[in-house]
């Protein structure tokens, strides 16, 4: 892949602040080696920070200071098509991407190609080599790259199972006990406290946060057609199903580490229990009192 130079986006102005963090924290984000400058930087982090808030947000320092700088400027370096962040992305991130769906998949081969269909949609080309949008375009350095790929490698398998699964209902599949009937029978059961935490939380969510877990995971709706029905952007969307489903999974881990489980045991249960295998209604739970209640008859309607 060629190297491209960094192109500077079409976004507001950096502010002072801005201008003196890229300033101040220039070294330590390794933007020389991508040949970004200082100027640069600023206008990668504006552009960022417009991508987050699209108002000017008043605690801009915060912001700034909670990025994960180095892995930011990566990732954009990446977009713009810079060999040498290319280089240091897959010497850094391929070995855990392929973990990742591993872990998913269960079986190599599957893994192989879930990892490699990926690539080329961080690469910014899509299944028939067309250019689009890289998916890194949507990390905007919240937390660490390696755990927004790992998010990334996960939705990439259900965007596999709906494309080769159309003709079957993933609700109903759920519901008849036979959505991932590869999944080894033997394995042992979950502990309880993740299935009644998981339930709580679920209940406790807001109206909208169902709406999009529900439309997305279950109805199998695309980020495009969500934000087409709520008649906002389709970042937007990406936005706040990440912050709904990021904030579920935090509250999920607090509540067990209350309920008598380490940090480590938590975190080892969320990454080896599937939700779907859990003796909780899901789908009772998030379309109950959505506020959206036309979009589910509509999407019964269609599939009769």
């Amino acid at each position: 892949m060629a190297s491209a130079p960094i192109s500077r986006p079409v976004c507001p102005q950096p502010s002072a602040a801005v201008e003196a963090f890229a300033s101040f924290h220039y070294q330590e984000s390794g933007a020389s080696r991508f040949g970004i400058d200082v100027v640069g930087l600023a206008a990668l982090l504006t552009e960022v920070i417009s991508q987050r808030n699209p108002a000017p947000p008043a605690d801009v320092q915060n912001v700034l200071t909670s990025l994960r700088l180095e892995e930011l400027v990566l990732a954009r370096a990446c977009i713009a098509g810079n060999d040498t962040a290319w280089e240091i992305f897959l010497t850094r991130y391929r070995g855990s991407m392929f973990e990742a769906a591993y872990k998913i998949a269960h079986d190599e081969a599957t893994a192989r190609v879930l990892a490699d269909s990926l690539y080329a949609e961080l690469y910014g080309v899509n299944q028939r080599g067309e250019p689009r949008t890289s998916k890194l375009h949507y990390y905007l350095g919240r937390g660490s790259l390696a755990g927004w790929l790992r998010t990334v490698v996960a939705q990439e398998y259900v965007n596999q199972y709906r494309r080769g699964k159309r003709e079957t209902s993933l609700e109903t599949a759920i519901e008849d006990g036979r959505q991932f009937a590869a999944v080894e029978p033997e394995q042992t059961a979950a502990d309880p406290r993740i299935a009644a935490t998981t339930a709580s939380e679920l209940a406790a969510l807001n109206a909208q946060e169902r709406f999009l877990l529900a439309a997305y995971y279950l109805d199998r709706r695309t980020l495009a057609e969500i934000a087409k029905l709520l008649r906002v952007h389709e970042s937007t969307i990406s936005r706040k199903l990440d912050r709904a489903a990021t904030g579920l999974r935090k509250r999920i881990r607090k509540r067990l580490i209350l309920a008598g489980m380490t940090s480590q045991q938590a975190d080892e249960a969320m990454q080896d229990v599937d939700v779907r295998d859990l003796p909780i209604k899901v789908t009772e739970t998030l379309k109950q009192g959505t506020q959206e209640t036309a979009f589910y008859k509509e999407k019964a309607g269609e599939q009769g």
